[in-house]
């Protein structure tokens, strides 16, 4: 029942302390990494180890110094915030405010923490706010717990008491103090300094840009490309500005401690903290110089890119010109083979219709022969008819081969007439004698020229007929002679 009394005692405290309003950062566009601030507590913000919200910047590590500022509220429950001579600065409603000094806030405030580098907004710009815890713990910052925060104020408190009550003989300037994680700074303490000196947080506090103004300044870091060059000549103005922010406030200490030297001419600390910021401000001069140096060189750099882009966008514009002209000539070929075209579509308009006349030519053309051929079948039937029935010999049923007439004015073939009256001396179709028998060389003539109107096959058969008629009379012809010799000669006998 212990157990269940005391848990549902711890929820109940946890949901009142959920709902409570506590005080808090929220970053400017963006939802998360909120720096809540715990009351009656120094809240502070670095790069550091040993500090409540460390913050280390992705894109410029150095923007943010170890111990770059201390919240802390009053006793009135206004809270205050500090610069603790920060490298890049911290600016409230957008004004830089001094160093050491506490800065009075109020609900609402802008507070930024370094500088933008140029091009690019505030990396870390927060708002002053106070709301419900449980409203903006989703978005708080991983840190401390209030439990945590709560003890490292008692063991801050204690470890102040105890150095009020012994002696500060193990105590060392932030000069001569490192972290783990930053040995390279660290320097062997001098036994014979027993406290502080002015000088010595401007030095640490300048280190890494002094560091990181030696990296650009080797020649193993100078930009090898215009791109690269461009970029960093930005980041070599800030550096710079940076630079001269730190030089004048070294200048101004050295004044300081060069008046109070005036008044205290016996304090030989006083004289090596003047030696150590003179130097200091000398080493400042110097890599301003080169600072310089290297701006001019990119600077040129800068010009010499912008003469080449300009004179690549006279060529641009060079080459759009000519594009101009080439389309502009393209254009007017395009114009001259369209006039051609249509020329050639024109002339092909008139070619088509003098094919058309043609065709229309030819066919008649066509039909005329067709009509002449068709003509001269019907002469050629007419004219076979004619042959058949009028030029043929009635015996042999052949046109008239060497045509003779007889006295009684019928015509037949010379062989078919011979052959004929040697059974029958008379006409085979009026049956009169035979008297006399003539050569008719006009009928052969006009068979002739009509034969030669005929098919093929018919003239090859009259050709055949007349060559048979030619041989036989010639053998007929030679027989008679032969028996006409013999009774010759038996004549005597």
């Amino acid at each position: 029942m212990d157990q269940i009394e005391s848990s549902n005692f711890s929820t109940a405290e946890e949901d009142e302390s959920a709902k409570k309003l506590v005080w808090c950062l929220t970053r400017v566009g963006k939802d998360l990494d909120w720096l809540r601030l715990f009351e009656n507590t120094e809240v502070t913000i670095g790069r550091g180890l040993n500090v409540t919200h460390q913050l280390v910047s992705p894109s410029c590590p150095l923007m943010i110094s170890r111990m770059h500022c201390m919240f802390k509220q009053r006793d009135g429950g206004q809270w205050t915030v500090t610069d603790k001579k920060s490298l890049n600065g911290v600016w409230v409603n957008g004004e830089r405010i001094p160093v050491d000094i506490a800065h009075l806030l109020r609900l609402g405030d802008t507070i930024k923490l370094g500088v933008p580098i140029v091009g690019t907004k505030v990396e870390y710009e927060y708002i002053l706010v106070r709301q419900r815890l449980e409203d903006i713990k989703p978005y708080l910052m991983t840190g401390p717990s209030e439990g945590a925060c709560a003890t490292s104020r008692i063991k801050k408190t204690k470890r102040k008491f105890n150095s009020e009550l012994e002696p500060s003989t193990s105590s060392k300037s932030k000069l001569y103090r490192h972290s783990a994680t930053d040995k390279s700074q660290g320097q062997p303490y001098p036994t014979d300094e027993p406290r502080d000196r002015p000088g010595t947080r401007v030095r640490e506090e300048a280190g890494p840009s002094m560091r990181q103004h030696r990296r650009l300044d080797s020649p193993l870091e100078r930009p090898s490309s215009p791109s690269r060059s461009l970029s960093s000549l930005q980041m070599y103005s800030q550096n710079m500005l940076v630079l001269r922010e730190r030089m004048n406030f070294t200048q101004r200490q050295v004044a300081a401690l060069e008046a109070e030297g005036g008044r205290q001419r016996d304090d030989p600390h006083r004289e090596e903290q003047v030696r150590e910021l003179q130097s200091q401000l000398e080493m400042l001069r110097g890599q301003l110089h080169r600072m310089e140096m290297l701006e001019r060189s990119i600077s040129e750099t800068e010009n010499r890119l912008e003469v080449q882009k300009t004179q690549h966008e006279e060529e641009g514009l060079k080459k759009q010109l000519e594009e101009k002209g080439l389309k502009k000539q393209l254009e007017e070929a395009l114009q001259e083979q369209r006039k051609v075209i249509e020329e050639l579509a024109l002339s092909r308009q008139g070619f088509e219709d003098v094919l058309k006349a043609k065709d229309k030519e030819l066919e008649v053309t066509k039909e005329e022969k067709e009509r002449a051929r068709t003509q001269k079948e019907e002469v050629v039937t007419q004219m076979t008819e004619v042959l058949e029935n009028e030029l043929q010999c009635i015996i042999c049923s052949e046109l008239f081969i060497r045509a003779v007439t007889l006295n009684c004015a019928h015509s037949f073939c010379l062989h078919c007439i011979s052959e004929w009256r040697k059974r029958k001396d008379e006409c085979p179709i009026c049956r009169q004698a035979i008297l006399s028998q003539t050569r008719s060389l006009v009928l052969d003539n006009c068979i002739d020229r009509m034969v030669e109107q005929l098919s093929p096959d018919m003239k090859q058969r009259r050709l055949v007929l007349i060559t048979e008629r030619k041989d036989l009379f010639g053998f007929f012809r030679h027989k008679a002679m032969g028996t006409s010799g013999c009774t010759k000669r038996a004549k005597p006998n």
